[in-house]
């Protein structure tokens, strides 16, 4: 007869190594999963993604931008991004324009619609981050804001 092995339980969200005692890189990564899984909750009912969120937030931000571009700036793969706008263009909410100089270039916009349903996503994801920071005063959530720039930024300087 064999011994069955037993499994350590598992530590929840918070505790053990996913708690305070863990790798900063893991804690990070355990926070952007829950951090993606309720916004993708709260634009369901748009039938938006996270990163369809993305895409949409960087068109507003920086119009004309190309699918390269606009990869490096949501942090997503190009492969990603072309699905993403593939779909978006589908369902009428960004518009592809031809590059004035570069004929292979599409540049991209979001168009009316793409806008209003940016502005309803926007208005859950913004109130999901305030949920996020209610806990902080302004000056600890700025100090957790620069933090995470500096995580961000820190291969670039260095």
């Amino acid at each position: 007869m064999r011994k069955r092995k037993t499994s350590p339980a598992i530590p929840a969200p918070g505790e053990g190594k996913r708690g305070e005692q863990g790798y900063i890189g893991y804690l990070l990564r355990q926070a952007a999963g829950a951090y993606r899984l309720r916004v993708e909750r709260a634009l369901g009912e748009f039938g938006v993604t996270q990163p369809q969120f993305a895409t949409l937030t960087m068109l507003s931000a920086y119009p004309g931008i190309s699918n390269a571009d606009l990869a490096r700036l949501a942090v997503l793969t190009p492969q990603t991004v072309s699905v993403i706008v593939a779909n978006l263009e589908r369902a009428g909410s960004l518009v592809r324009k031809p590059h004035a100089v570069h004929g292979r270039i599409q540049h991209l916009d979001l168009s009316d619609s793409g806008r209003a349903l940016l502005k309803k996503c926007r208005e859950r994801v913004q109130k999901l981050e305030r949920e996020l920071t209610a806990g902080l005063s302004a000056t600890e959530e700025r100090a957790v804001r620069r933090w995470l720039v500096g995580v961000a930024t820190a291969d670039a300087t260095g």
